[in-house]
C-alpha cells in the first residue's frame, strides 16, 4: 500500500546524525513531546522522555581537575550525578545562579546526568507539520547536536539531540 504526501505535508527529517527516538518518531509522523528551557536568550528543547526530574540548583560538590563545564556532582538519593552547566559548555558569555537556575536530571546513553540551565517553562507537543530542519550556519551548537527547529505559534525552538552533545570527548562524562 503506497501513501500520498502532499508538498505541505512532507514529514520531517532530523538532522543528520540525530538518533533519539523523538527524531525517529518526528519522521515517521508522530507527535513528540519536549521540556523548554532557556539558556540566555535562546530557548531550547530536550525530549521529554530523557527528563527524570528537574531540580532547584544548588551549588553541586566540586570536583578537582574537572573539564570545563563539568561543575561537579550531586548526591540525588545515593546516585552520584555529575552536573554540567549547559552555559559553560556551549561558551556562553556568563551564567548566573539565581532563583530560576535549575538543573534538569537526565538519562544519557545509559547514565544519570544533571544539565544546569537558566529556566524551565513548559512541556510541548509537536507535529510533523510543526518541526523544520535546522539552517547550516555557524551557531553555538554543530549540527550534529541540533535535531531541527520546532515552532509553535510565534515560538521557536532548538531541539537539541542529548547524546552527543554530552558525549562530547572535553566534558569526559560519556562514552561516545
Amino acid at each position: 500500500m503506497s501513501q500520498t504526501i502532499a508538498l505541505d505535508e512532507t514529514p520531517f527529517l532530523p538532522a543528520d546524525g540525530a538518533s533519539t527516538s523523538s527524531a525517529r518518531a518526528m519522521a515517521l509522523g508522530h507527535t513528540s513531546d519536549y521540556l523548554a528551557f532557556k539558556l540566555g536568550s535562546e530557548e531550547y528543547g530536550i525530549d521529554i522522555l530523557r527528563v527524570q526530574e528537574i531540580r532547584s540548583f544548588e551549588p553541586p560538590t566540586r570536583m578537582a581537575n574537572a573539564p570545563h563545564g563539568v561543575l561537579g556532582v550531586l548526591d540525588l538519593r545515593g546516585v552520584i550525578v555529575p552536573v554540567v552547566d549547559l552555559r559553560l559548555h556551549l561558551r556562553f558569555a556568563e551564567a548566573r545562579y539565581d532563583s530560576n537556575t535549575v538543573v534538569i536530571v537526565l538519562s544519557v546513553t545509559g547514565r544519570v546526568v544533571g544539565v544546569v540551565v537558566d529556566g524551565v517553562s513548559d512541556v510541548i507537543s509537536l507535529g510533523p507539520k510543526q518541526m523544520r530542519p535546522a539552517p547550516g550556519f555557524n551557531a553555538r551548537l554543530s549540527a550534529e547536536h541540533v535535531m531541527g527547529i520546532g515552532t509553535i505559534d510565534r515560538r521557536m525552538l532548538i531541539l537539541v539531540d542529548i547524546d552527543p552533545l554530552l558525549s562530547d570527548p572535553a566534558l569526559g562524562l560519556l562514552n561516545p
